[in-house]
């Protein structure tokens, strides 16, 4: 007689009470959630709609790692253009123009962790924007 063995479970994703009041930012282009936050750094999940892209933006006071969770990334990062995948990431150095599009068909979903002096939402500047977001 044969025994089966029950399947290994798919590991679920639980949420820490902490995260569970985290708020969700929507934005035209997606939307984000601050997951942590401490000084010098801050840490955020990124879900880009397809089709959208972020502003063509810089950062006077901090630097950015972005790391693909799902979906495909094209990142804008100075003069240098590439695509991210599913675990791949790259760096984005503080005042170096950058944006982040999704060229895909479903939902980009990155984490991004932020460090510097100040990591306040109004440390943008907008160079392009497809929201009308720049200032003139």
């Amino acid at each position: 007689m044969v025994q089966l063995k029950e399947a290994p479970q798919t590991p679920k994703l639980s949420i820490s009470s902490d995260l569970q009041g985290a708020a969700t930012t929507e934005r035209p282009w997606g939307s984000f959630t601050t997951l942590e936050e401490g000084t010098g750094y801050k840490i955020k999940r990124i879900e880009v709609k397809p089709g959208h892209r972020l502003s063509l933006q810089m950062h006077y006071h901090r630097s950015e790692h972005w790391v693909v969770v799902s979906g495909t990334a094209k990142v804008i990062c100075g003069d240098k253009e590439e695509i991210l995948e599913n675990n791949q990431s790259t760096y984005v150095p503080q005042c170096t123009s950058h944006r982040l599009e999704n060229p895909g068909v479903i939902p980009l979903v990155l984490i991004e962790v932020q460090n510097g002096e100040y990591l306040g939402e109004d440390d943008i500047v907008r160079f392009q924007d497809d929201y009308a977001r720049t200032k003139s």
